[in-house]
């Protein structure tokens, strides 16, 4: 018989409603800290163990600049973010991904993230029309997987077997991961990622603690200081690159340019940088969804980057509209969380 683990303290982060009546109800936690770790504000269990997925993504493209990869290989600022990225899938995105392999020496084939459809729909119905297959290029980790390449030959490691949690290129993740969230390396045990990379489990107080160095490069060693520079920078200047055109990852980043750091997982994680608050935060949705997100963080962070840009603050009421464009309903944080995140000139430590 299967174990049956307990499950983690949740509290309410989100309704949905079919107006008048509740539909949904979204579970889940929420942690914020600052660069040394401590535990600012908490929303159910902030130590809460949380499978980084593709929140990892700019935290693994680290290792391209430490490396020296960005430096020997010319890759410029757009490259980086798209080593951070879910992305879409685009033509641009395509296009990106393919200039870094040209520069690299190596063809799409030496990618091990595997091969899915665009989710532009742009890219999508040019494929289907013209009767083509989609390529590793359009998978939304090709990015990252060509920054892994790029590592691996600056390190003058194989690129084969750039996967294997054994490869220089792993080895020097987890070094990073382990500085940047205050984790003992020897605790971040790999787990699949849906593309094939190691991917690792951290409290969310962890994953708050990396964002809040990542954004603000306080505490680390001078090179990875410097790299969370370039790899930050990279993605507020490029954020179509880090989703796409529409997407809510890509729409935070152009809204608070450079003042917030973010980037969304699989399973419902969503983790953010403020840097003029040096504070990291970390938001898991306890049933994996990614709908919670827009207006779970709007209220969130409507504290402390007041006044939000209209684009953002209509997010904090997300409506649902059916097919005939009729607004049937909404979802809606809960009211607790637009008062969660402590003043700059109020914080304390809280008990977990």
């Amino acid at each position: 018989m299967a174990k049956v683990l307990p499950l983690p303290q949740a509290a309410v982060l989100a309704v949905s409603y079919r107006d008048p009546v509740v539909e949904s109800v979204h579970y889940g936690q929420v942690a914020a800290a600052d660069t040394d770790g401590r535990l600012l504000a908490a929303w159910g269990d902030p130590q809460v163990r949380v499978v980084l997925r593709s929140c990892a993504k700019p935290l693994q493209a680290l290792s391209v600049v430490t490396s020296g990869a960005a430096d020997r290989f010319g890759l410029e600022a757009r490259h980086l973010a798209v080593c951070c990225a879910s992305h879409r899938g685009s033509a641009a995105h395509v296009r990106t991904v393919a200039e870094i392999l040209h520069r690299l020496g190596l063809d799409e084939f030496y990618l091990g993230c595997g091969v899915h459809w665009p989710s532009e729909e742009a890219e999508f119905q040019r494929l289907k029309q013209a009767g083509l297959s989609p390529s590793p290029l359009h998978n939304n980790c090709s990015g990252k997987h060509a920054g892994m390449l790029a590592t691996a030959l600056a390190l003058g490691a194989r690129p084969e077997g750039y996967l294997d949690p054994a490869h220089p290129v792993q080895a020097l993740i987890r070094r990073h991961l382990a500085l940047l969230s205050g984790e003992p390396e020897s605790s971040l045990l790999p787990l699949p990622d849906g593309c094939g990379a190691p991917t690792y489990a951290l409290p969310l107080t962890g994953v708050a603690r990396a964002f809040a160095c990542l954004v603000t490069g306080r505490g680390l060693p001078d090179d990875l200081r410097q790299a969370a520079q370039r790899v930050t920078e990279a993605m507020a200047a490029y954020p179509e690159m880090v989703q796409g055109a529409g997407g809510f990852n890509t729409l935070l980043l152009r809204e608070t340019p450079g003042r917030v750091i973010a980037k969304g997982g699989a399973e419902g994680l969503f983790a953010l940088g403020l840097k003029d608050e040096s504070l990291g935060l970390a938001v898991k949705v306890s049933d994996g969804a990614s709908r919670p997100w827009p207006p779970v963080v709007v209220a969130l962070l409507r504290s402390r980057l007041a006044p939000l840009s209209p684009a953002l603050a209509d997010l904090a009421r997300a409506e649902h509209v059916n097919c005939h464009g009729t607004v049937v309903g909404r979802v809606e944080p809960h009211p607790a969380l637009f008062g969660l995140l402590p003043s700059p000139s109020s914080r304390q430590e809280v008990s977990p």
